[in-house]
């Protein structure tokens, strides 16, 4: 049975404890796997991620990480730093991403750590 897919846009944000590399590391890692678990993705059915983050992350680009994170190297990948807002949350990665989903499939936006203040109704 072939199944028709229809793009859809997933959020989800989440905080590094730190601004070193590995600590966005950890931060990103953790976000794409929420992102893929959480919505059942197969992995050729993500077609674009748009990370933004907060001015206080400048150890790395949070693309460069998920480009090498377990087979998304075809993914296009995007940073762009996030608007800043006083009060907003520190160390602060937030995605969009572009993917292929069954049509009414239940969208899943993972909000993780510190950034689930953001999005109280979906974490």
């Amino acid at each position: 049975m072939q199944v028709d897919y229809k793009t859809t846009f997933i959020r989800g944000a989440t905080t590094a404890s730190g601004n070193s590399v590995k600590e966005i590391e950890v931060a990103v890692v953790e976000l794409m796997d929420e992102l893929i678990l959480r919505n059942n993705l197969i992995k050729t059915n993500i077609l674009s991620i748009t990370f933004t983050s907060t001015k206080d992350l400048d150890a790395c680009f949070p693309a460069s990480i998920a480009r090498r994170f377990n087979g998304l190297d075809s993914v296009a990948f995007l940073d762009c730093q996030q608007m800043y807002v006083f009060n907003d949350v520190d160390f602060c990665i937030r995605i969009m991403a572009q993917v292929l989903l069954p049509p009414n499939y239940p969208v899943k936006h993972p909000y993780l750590r510190g950034a689930s203040k953001l999005r109280p109704d979906r974490c």
